[in-house]
């Protein structure tokens, strides 16, 4: 038999034991009370909350002098070419989010909600603590330089949501008037070679039987404007994507942006202005993805191939192989995540440098690990666990959770994330191409130098498409976690 020794210690030393060997977390820091005055009663009450921190939006880099920054507007031919172009900061974040009202911009200039920061300053959302640290207040007539990266609040871009649904009226053999008419408002752009429309999600692009409101079909009907041809079809979107469509209303307009499309040699002439605007052509997607890619930014390059299920009767595109037997193409896109991750999603910038079917949906879901919001034939089963998942996000500085407000406008909640089906959340926000009006006369004959009377004219044309309702209340619904 052992007997164990046990040793008395003095009761207080045994009171100091047992206060230390308790793990009690620390008191919370409580401010001195102040007098609060309310109905002309004093009282003693804690002081306000300070402002709370707030998602940040960050802008791709301010690109270098190479480069035009602001592609679609001309030049002042009094400056100096020599020089490189001066930018102000409210300029370029004007010309970035075109679709937002100007004084929605220079209020949040006004309020000293803007900050800048150098492109190698980029802090991932879980580092947010210093991250306020290494920005610093931009006014609104600071000149921008090589590498500046602005960043802006979440809210910026929220918008009140109307309760009209973006779908076309009916759905009949024969396009109607309520049909010619909702196509007519879908335009944002016409001019003698192309016209740009704002595709709305759920409207097929091309038309087959059973398929009768699809886009080419209803543009042939009603975007003729008097020429004996209706506009072609320059490039596709998938049918449940939204974002810009480009037409293009003559035969020389469309072959020559056809092969731009498909490949950028086939279009290229002996002019280098026209051939220098070919260069400069350019898609930016924005997509709200599940989770957030390792990597801020970066190229995927992942080539891309078609398989056939249930004997043919379906089609689906996946990542090749790398020996490349399966008859792979080559898809490349470029990426960069927008803002923190809060719900559980991303907002993310695409932009496609190889025009591949689902090639942005595959890369998202396969390359990256995040498929989109919405994508169920690329991401169900990261959606099942999307909605099992607890979501819970934090303050970057005070790490408390945050509190969900209902934004303006959310009666209306059909496809975005608070639905228990989200709609596609991949939208062409953003295209620039060369302005072929310029080197297309009337006649349809081409110009190396571009016609005599349209000198004046750009170069290139740029557009940016506002996001349909549904991905404007997911967007409200992140910013609403800055209040």
């Amino acid at each position: 038999m052992i007997r164990r020794r046990c040793c008395l210690r003095p009761p207080a030393l045994l009171r100091a034991v047992r206060h230390l060997s308790r793990l009690a977390p620390p008191r919370p820091a409580t401010a001195e009370p102040v007098i609060r005055v309310s109905n002309n009663v004093a009282r003693l009450g804690e002081p306000k909350e300070g402002p709370k921190p707030r998602q940040l939006l960050s802008l791709p880099p301010f690109p270098s002098s190479h480069t035009n920054p602001l592609p679609g507007r001309k030049r002042d031919p009094a400056a100096d070419p020599s020089k490189p172009r001066r930018i102000t900061a409210i300029t370029w974040v004007k010309h970035y989010f075109a679709d937002i009202p100007p004084e929605v911009i220079q209020s949040h200039f006004r309020k000293g909600l803007v900050h800048v920061g150098s492109s190698n300053h980029g802090v991932p959302p879980e580092k947010g603590d210093h991250q306020m640290h290494q920005l610093k207040r931009v006014k609104h007539n600071d000149v921008m330089e090589v590498g500046m990266k602005i960043h802006i609040p979440v809210s910026v871009a929220e918008t009140k949501i109307t309760k009209r649904y973006d779908t076309i009226p009916t759905a009949t053999l024969h396009p109607n008037a309520d049909e010619i008419e909702y196509i007519r408002r879908l335009v944002i752009y016409k001019d003698s070679a192309v016209i740009v429309l704002n595709k709305p999600p759920k409207v097929p692009v091309k038309g087959n039987l059973p398929v009768h409101n699809s886009m080419d079909v209803l543009a042939a009907a009603a975007l003729s404007y008097g020429n004996e041809q209706g506009p072609k079809l320059v490039h596709r979107l998938d049918t449940e994507s939204s974002g810009l469509l480009l037409m293009g209303r003559t035969k020389e307009s469309f072959a020559r942006l056809h092969w731009l499309f498909a490949n950028i040699n086939l279009a290229k002439s002996s002019s280098q202005i026209w051939n220098d605007a070919c260069e400069a052509r350019m898609q930016r997607y924005w997509a709200l993805v599940i989770g957030c890619p390792k990597e801020r930014e970066g190229l995927i390059s992942a080539p891309i191939s078609k398989v056939l299920l249930n004997d043919g009767k379906t089609e689906r595109v996946i990542l090749a192989h790398p020996s490349g037997i399966d008859g792979s193409q080559e898809a490349v896109t470029e990426y960069r995540v927008m803002g923190p991750t809060i719900n559980g999603c991303s907002w993310v910038e695409l932009r496609p440098l190889t025009g591949r079917k689902h090639q942005l949906r595959v890369h998202c879901a396969e390359a990256l690990g995040t498929p989109i919001v919405g994508d169920y034939k690329y991401g169900w089963f990261m959606h099942q666990r999307w909605k099992q998942m607890p979501r819970v996000d934090y303050e970057p500085m005070t790490r408390s959770p945050y509190k969900l407000r209902r934004p303006e406008g959310l009666e209306v909640q059909k496809g975005s994330v608070l639905s228990k089906v989200p709609l596609l959340h991949l939208h062409c926000r953003e295209m620039v191409i060369p302005h072929i009006a310029k080197f297309l006369s009337s006649s349809g004959e081409w110009h190396d130098e571009g016609t005599p009377w349209t000198s004046d004219k750009p170069d290139l044309l740029r557009f940016v498409a506002p996001m349909p309702s549904h991905m404007k209340i997911s967007w409200n619904v992140m910013s609403s976690y800055l209040v």
